[in-house]
């Protein structure tokens, strides 16, 4: 069973639509959601969660409805979106103390081992925190209460490359343990270290979710010059970049060996940036 399952998602405003959002999410896979700015992915983080009600699509947790077991799913997932930006003059301390209110399954050692673990200071206010430090804090309460299911919504932006490489190893931690999330963020290196599968998202629509191995691997880049760039080449390339020293194109694996190319492997980020050009 799924932890995660969304079919034909629709959520449509005035100048924007996402348009038939599918994905399903593996008990203990790390997927990270990728797109640019505007391309969809807060809106389909708060259609899953009916922040945003959708015009259409089916949305199930663990098999079950969230409009009909929404109290039963709010156990058992935790969301982050960015960091904690409310009572940001009490202390730390006392907003956990209300949120343990919440969650029967809620962890005590767990918390403190979090809190120590991420350097946090339950005598500090929100207001006395750093834009990282306020992420931290919002993963130290979504991560206390056992949750099976982690929805974050760029949970690394602001963070320090130390800070966020100890956060992967955190998920990292519970996804072995069986723990779901869905990693929503733009710093691409991130996934490399930690993901399985990948679901990127344009202009309110998927055009990719299947495992992060594959997905990079069906793509090579290319360095052309000038004297390269021919018109029979073009039809081949894919979000042509204009770079230092001459151009970058993305070509399927296939066709660079067709082509006779001399290509590299693509990261991520490249792939990315290229196929948002086409």
């Amino acid at each position: 069973m799924n932890a995660l399952l969304v079919k034909n998602l629709r959520k449509e405003y005035e100048k924007f639509t996402l348009e038939d959002v599918s994905f399903g999410l593996n008990q203990g896979e790390i997927m990270g959601f990728i797109g640019r700015n505007g391309a969809g992915k807060t809106t389909t983080l708060k259609c899953l969660l009916n922040y945003v009600h959708p015009n259409q699509g089916e949305i199930q947790f663990f098999g079950k409805t969230f409009r009909d077991h929404e109290q039963e799913i709010k156990q058992r997932i935790g969301f982050v979106s960015g960091g904690v930006d409310y009572y940001t003059k009490k202390k730390i301390r006392t907003i956990t103390e209300v949120t343990r209110r919440f969650y029967t399954n809620w962890n005590e050692d767990a918390y403190r081992g979090y809190m120590q673990r991420l350097d946090l200071d339950e005598n500090k206010t929100p207001s006395a925190l750093s834009a990282g430090m306020k992420v931290k804090y919002s993963l130290a309460l979504a991560l206390s209460h056992h949750a099976e299911l982690l929805i974050l919504d760029e949970p690394t932006s602001g963070l320090d490359p130390i800070s966020r490489d100890d956060l992967l190893d955190v998920f990292l931690g519970l996804a072995s343990e069986g723990v779901t999330i869905l990693f929503s963020t733009h710093i691409t290196s991130d996934l490399e270290k930690c993901a399985d599968t990948i679901t990127h998202i344009m202009k309110g629509r998927i055009v990719a979710s299947e495992p992060l191995e594959s997905y990079v691997a069906r793509y090579r880049l290319l360095h052309l010059t000038d004297e390269q760039l021919t018109e029979t080449l073009k039809p081949a390339l894919m979000g042509l970049n204009r770079a230092k020293h001459g151009y970058t194109a993305l070509v399927r694996a296939d066709e660079s060996d067709r082509l006779g190319l001399m290509a590299e492997p693509a990261n991520l980020e490249t792939i990315m940036i290229h196929l948002e050009r086409e």
